[in-house]
């Protein structure tokens, strides 16, 4: 069976599907069978995504497959190592289908308070079936100024809400690795892939912890 990765949020262009993309990559490139589920059928932001790497010819390959319900997703778990359903927008009951499924709840977000406001709402809520450990918070397309960032980390401290290390910056050269069908690590720049490498890391970390839990 597989460690299932949900990766949800209450509004869209938060950075959902580039984390979903990101995890699924790194494992991928470990040696994990890997796959991601893309429940946004209106967008299909991963799916669209996985044609473009094909056709750049970048490995690994990252199977993306579209599912217009949760159920439909989780069938296909016991064929993978890790399973990264990137959510529809909107906190719709499909967003407690993924939930409730999931080892790890991503729930990316930027730093207005637009953002981070929703984030906290939908992570109040999942708590009242959910275990709070389960759930993590990832910095996406965020400013250059460390005293915003750190004021976006301490916001979900006080919620009680862990934040993952590392961030994504809002910069071009992302937006650009990402038309090609590639990922943040993937980036033409050592910099912003090791930024986007340090928030890897620490989803990796969270998942070695979980199949520990589970070898045990």
């Amino acid at each position: 069976m597989a460690i299932i990765i949900g990766v949800i949020s209450q509004k869209g262009g938060v950075g959902k599907s580039t984390i979903s993309r990101l995890i699924a990559r790194e494992f991928a490139a470990q040696g994990w069978h890997t796959k991601i589920g893309d429940l946004d059928i209106s967008q299909a932001t991963s799916f669209r995504w996985r044609s473009r790497r094909l056709q750049s010819g970048i490995e690994p390959d990252i199977p993306v497959e579209q599912y217009g319900r949760v159920d439909q997703a989780l069938k296909i778990a016991d064929q993978y190592d890790i399973l990264v359903i990137d959510g529809a927008p909107h906190a719709t009951q499909a967003t407690y289908q993924i939930a409730k499924a999931s080892d790890l709840i991503v729930i990316p977000t930027g730093l207005a308070v637009d953002d981070l406001e929703p984030g906290v709402m939908l992570a109040h809520e999942l708590v009242q079936s959910i275990p709070r450990d389960r759930i993590v918070f990832a910095l996406c397309r965020v400013g250059h100024s460390e005293a915003e960032i750190s004021e976006g980390r301490d916001y979900f401290r006080q919620a009680n809400y862990h934040v993952l290390e590392g961030e994504l910056p809002d910069k071009t050269g992302y937006r650009r690795a990402f038309d090609e069908g590639r990922v943040a690590t993937e980036t033409r720049y050592v910099g912003l892939n090791r930024k986007a490498e340090r928030l890897a890391q620490s989803i990796v970390d969270r998942i070695a912890i979980i199949s520990s839990e589970r070898a045990a």
